[in-house]
């Protein structure tokens, strides 16, 4: 049944689980916990100024990062909660929404996963009706704790994830999702409210001839990706003897799926005008570059800070950020090559 066309999420995940001997259910419960709570918010997404609740537009509230939340932050975000903490199957969340770690409600009992997500990637498109997104990783909480699970639980390597998606809310609402064994995507059928499988063993490209980055920042790059950016757009005439095409949505989540659906390469790379406010990159490690790290990885592509492989960062704070490179694996690998020469030089 594993990638079969026309197979339900649910029906897939239990098959994947059915590859491990004494397996629970835990990890399929969780999954379907997680389709449902994205379906409430697509459909939140999908009526916007129409909502009875009025869900677009701004609070008068910032996040931990200082940035202004928009009202579709907010609901998301508890409505992730509110369909994951009841449930027995995580022991606590964290959100780019909240300063710390969530612990459940007492009545609750605690399960042996760590949830981190980001509730609404991009959610400065809501105004203009672009393409957003929910992004999640699942971590198992450490064998040896005891108690109520804290942030040094969460200071996982992206490599120690045991499963990360995204729900894609578009002109169809779309559920991409990797548990290390490749990445599979399922289109929303309206008609009878399932996720099913419509992009079997997605793959990226080795090599494509399409970025995405905000060049509204090339005066404050670094000599590697200017180096990069400025052979890419010589096209046929400079060195890469080949045309590119610039794409840029604004939301992290609709560029990888992009990426991952024809090729190409995603940037947010480092800057000095980063450096000067004291940051370390402009996406959260946990929340987004991890998760999206992870599938793109099994897609058979690369994800990389510049200097660094993502996925072995050790992270040591909920809310760490990072550069991120990644995409189609000749064009990563080519960007970290013009960063080791710079550094050698």
């Amino acid at each position: 049944m594993i990638g079969t066309i026309g197979t339900t999420i649910t029906e897939f995940i239990i098959a994947e689980q059915r590859r491990f001997a004494g397996a629970t259910g835990d990890f399929t419960s969780l999954i379907n916990d997680i389709v449902i709570a994205c379906k409430t918010i697509a459909s939140a997404v999908k009526y916007g100024k129409l909502s009875a609740m009025d869900v677009l537009g701004s609070t008068d509230t910032e996040n931990v990062q200082g940035e202004k939340q928009k009202k579709l932050d907010v609901i998301s975000n508890d409505l992730f909660i509110k369909r994951n903490e009841w449930s027995g199957y995580v022991a606590a969340m964290a959100s780019e929404e909240m300063d710390g770690v969530y612990h459940l409600p007492k009545q609750f009992p605690r399960g042996k996963y760590l949830l981190v997500y980001d509730p609404l990637d991009g959610s400065s498109n809501t105004e203009v009706n672009g393409a957003i997104g929910t992004i999640f990783s699942i971590l198992r909480r450490p064998g040896n704790a005891e108690g109520e699970p804290d942030a040094k639980e969460f200071m996982q390597p992206g490599t120690q994830q045991i499963c990360a998606g995204y729900a894609l809310y578009g002109p169809s609402t779309m559920m991409v999702l990797t548990s290390g064994f490749g990445v599979n995507g399922f289109t929303l059928d309206q008609r009878i409210g399932e996720f099913i499988l419509s992009h079997p063993d997605m793959r990226i490209p080795e090599d494509t001839n399409e970025f995405a980055i905000n060049a509204a920042y090339t005066r404050f790059w670094d000599p590697p990706m200017k180096r990069y950016m400025d052979e890419c757009l010589a096209g046929k005439e400079g060195p890469r003897d080949k045309d590119f095409n610039m794409r840029w949505a604004g939301a992290m989540i609709a560029d990888v799926h992009r990426v991952l659906s024809r090729g190409g390469i995603f940037m947010y790379p480092m800057d000095r005008k980063m450096r000067a406010k004291g940051a370390t990159g402009k996406l959260r490690l946990l929340y987004e570059a991890n998760p999206m790290g992870f599938i793109v990885e099994q897609a058979g592509g690369a994800a990389s800070t510049g200097t660094e492989r993502i996925l072995e960062i050790q992270p040591h704070d909920l809310h760490q950020r990072c550069p991120v490179i990644m995409g189609s694996k000749n064009e990563v690998e080519r960007v970290v090559s013009y960063h080791k020469e710079f550094a050698q030089a």
